[in-house]
């Protein structure tokens, strides 16, 4: 399955989740798209949960069903960490999440073009991989040449919260990977224990 292109409020209507970690998208319609989209629905299986779970974390960081399918399995070989953590520590790691996280793009997917146009530097050299993992310490930056772009001035200006894994200097336009960010630091309203009990019923 490819990435999701369509619109990112319809989406989180539909699952009943703000994608974008806003709340806007529910706040006057916090019921599903369509005519019958405020109609009782029918109890979900237990399936049917742990699929939900699953989407509103890939939507959430607009990665693919195979990209996402690979770090799970990836995240499963990391010892000491509970699986279902180090899924969501490695999807925090990737280089357009971090760009979204510094305030260098207003959302994920704004954030992912910036990487993919080549205005970002990682460790002073051009990355143009958006599921490009970073390590703690690793230093994001905007090519000099890029440091004028109205999307990235106006990204850092409607920029009202920091997480305290990432740090950001908006003189320089650039930003630090502290490390890795703890459970509690991430989405509350995602069982991720379901996602995992997904992955592993289809082996």
């Amino acid at each position: 399955m490819s990435r999701y292109t369509g619109p990112s409020w319809k989406l989180s209507r539909r699952l009943g989740y703000s994608t974008l970690e806003t709340g806007k998208e529910l706040a006057k319609r916090p019921y599903g798209p369509g005519q019958h989209g405020n109609a009782r629905k029918k109890k979900p299986s237990e399936y049917g949960k742990q699929l939900v779970e699953k989407q509103k974390l890939r939507f959430t960081y607009g990665v693919s069903e195979r990209q996402f399918s690979n770090l799970f399995f990836q995240a499963k070989k990391i010892k000491g960490v509970v699986t279902g953590t180090a899924f969501m520590q490695l999807l925090e790691s990737r280089l357009d999440n971090l760009v979204y996280r510094v305030g260098l793009g207003r959302t994920r997917r704004a954030a992912r073009q910036l990487v993919n146009h080549g205005h970002i530097l990682v460790n002073g050299k051009k990355v143009n991989i958006p599921s490009y993992t970073c390590k703690p310490g690793d230093e994001i930056s905007v090519k000099e040449s890029s440091k004028s772009l109205k999307v990235i001035k106006e990204s850092l200006e409607s920029l009202t919260i920091v997480p305290s894994y990432v740090e950001i200097n908006k003189e320089t336009l650039t930003g630090k990977f502290v490390r890795l960010p703890e459970r509690n630091e991430l989405a509350k309203d995602i069982d991720e224990s379901s996602i995992v009990e997904y992955y592993n019923r289809k082996g």
